[in-house]
């Protein structure tokens, strides 16, 4: 948890609630079929197809931050659901393209009103969805979510003390 500090670590909290909103959003959208991982897939292609994208499995990995063979399974799973349709990209035929169906927008319209109510409730404690808490709060997860990650040194004897 802690390293010498008297309380929990910011990574231990952020781990917390990334649990605990994963929990809630699972059980919100449960009664319409949805997982919180599906959930994120379809929102995130809903947004997409109204900025007139017809996005790539690829694409869609890189905009929700899930793995691109998640992505590919969620993706076969809500297409065997009738919510997606998955069809090759006609400029590489390697890569396939999603978009939702007319039962997917209709289900996704539903899960993204009921995920929003959640999340008035979830941010009650700031105040709501529109309060300058949680707008200040938005800024500075979006601020660690956009730092990049160095890349991991193997813990050998070859690279300790060596600059790289």
């Amino acid at each position: 948890m802690s390293n010498g500090s008297s309380g929990p670590t910011p990574g231990f909290l952020v781990w917390r609630l990334a649990n605990k909103w994963r929990v809630a959003v699972d059980r919100a959208v449960n009664p319409l079929g949805l997982t919180h991982a599906q959930y994120s897939l379809v929102a995130s292609l809903h947004g997409m197809q109204r900025a007139g994208e017809r996005p790539s499995q690829r694409q869609l990995a890189d905009h929700t931050g899930l793995e691109a063979l998640y992505v590919s399974k969620l993706a076969r799973t809500l297409e065997s659901a009738g919510l997606i349709e998955r069809t090759r990209d006609p400029r590489d035929p390697r890569a396939m393209q999603l978009a939702l169906t007319e039962q997917g927008q209709a289900v996704t319209r539903q899960a993204i009103a009921v995920v929003q109510e959640l999340h008035q409730q979830l941010l009650e404690p700031l105040g709501g969805l529109d309060a300058p808490r949680t707008r200040a709060f938005t800024d500075e997860l979006t601020t660690l979510l956009d730092a990049p990650l160095a890349p991991s040194v193997p813990n050998d004897q070859t690279t300790q003390g060596a600059t790289p």
